[in-house]
């Protein structure tokens, strides 16, 4: 596969030139190779230090694929049934509404649990120790359910974090512990975690957002919350996210590394529900029709950043783009640069 470097480099400078972009960072891979990293503008617009290959950004909800990964595993490992009930791993969970006592593992995974979304993740006030997330879902008592778990989809953040619990439960290890162990370490995933307040603040890219007279400014808070990890604080960079979309390319395994069995991706990639007329939710992957091939991904924002990450399996192609504005349009540039390189490859044969 050929990069159109220049193009894809005019394209994304005019995209964040429009959209106020302060920093931005693109990475392509093709059958296992890292074919383009850059980082465009600033980490941070007031010390203007530049984005780089390396530059560590908050990806967001990007992290519900680990959480599904997770739970996969512990299925290939008899300790866990996504067809069972939540409660029967979680006793201690409970909402106002008594269906929930029917909500199983799978539409949590699936957004189908009927569970709503989170209304104040409180990153003004984060709270980091161990406890947090058991705490958390231990709080929900009066919450009411949208509807009856299986009927619809409703994106839940809060269905997340109560999965992440449940790793931690069954596995008898922390969720940040078990995700380090048992996906990060085996794929060599030295710059990406979820506790994201043990870093050194400045390798990290600074959220944005633009304030009362639509003029970008640094924000005051990083959305860091550890009762909302699993659904949304992992920090990563390209180079790790690229070894994350080989192993799902190669469909689990990475050199001698394998996270899940390949017989897995058939449950994973299977479609559950339909979001819209062009995509459907599997068990957490969004998998979205653009033109004519199937993107599987998942996007993610969070007060003053915005990520967009997709594999294509059929041309072994991934794809990430990470911006430190909330309001950045990272699908839309994202599937720009996937045109100009399908487009490339298209006139070569």
């Amino acid at each position: 596969m050929k990069i159109n470097r220049q193009e894809i480099e005019r394209y994304v400078e005019k995209m964040m030139f429009y959209y106020d972009i302060p920093g931005l960072c693109v990475g392509i891979s093709h059958e296992g190779q890292l074919k383009y990293e850059m980082g465009f503008g600033y980490k941070n617009i007031e010390t203007k230090e530049k984005v780089d290959e390396h530059t560590i950004f908050h990806i967001a909800s990007v992290a519900k694929l680990f959480v599904g990964t997770a739970i996969m595993q512990l299925v290939e490992r008899g300790l866990l049934d996504i067809d069972h009930p939540v409660v029967e791993y979680l006793p201690y969970f409970k909402v106002k509404d008594s269906r929930y006592k029917k909500i199983t593992v799978k539409q949590m995974l699936s957004h189908t649990s009927g569970m709503p979304d989170v209304e104040d993740y409180e990153w003004d006030h984060p709270q980091t120790d161990e406890a947090a997330l058991e705490r958390y879902v231990k709080s929900l008592e009066e919450l009411t359910l949208l509807w009856e778990p299986g009927e619809k989809f409703s994106y839940s953040n809060i269905a997340y974090d109560i999965l992440g619990h449940l790793i931690a439960k069954v596995s008898g290890v922390s969720f940040e512990e078990y995700i380090e162990n048992n996906i990060f370490k085996p794929l060599n995933m030295i710059n990406s975690t979820f506790l994201s307040f043990n870093r050194d603040i400045n390798e990290i890219a600074s959220p944005h957002i633009k304030d009362s007279d639509k003029h970008v400014v640094v924000s005051k808070v990083f959305p860091y919350n550890r009762i909302h990890g699993p659904s949304s604080t992992l920090t990563s960079d390209i180079k790790d996210m690229h070894l994350w979309a080989f192993a799902n390319l190669n469909l689990g395994t990475l050199k001698d590394s394998r996270i899940i069995e390949e017989s897995t991706y058939k449950l994973i990639w299977h479609p559950i529900m339909p979001i819209n007329e062009k995509e459907q939710i599997g068990l957490s992957w969004f998998m979205r029709a653009y033109k004519s091939r199937t993107l599987f991904g998942h996007e993610g924002s969070d007060i003053g950043f915005r990520s967009s990450f997709a594999i294509v399996p059929e041309n072994k192609v991934s794809i990430s783009v990470y911006a430190n504005l909330q309001s950045a349009p990272t699908r839309r540039i994202q599937q720009g640069i996937l045109d100009i390189i399908f487009r490339e490859c298209e006139s070569k044969e």
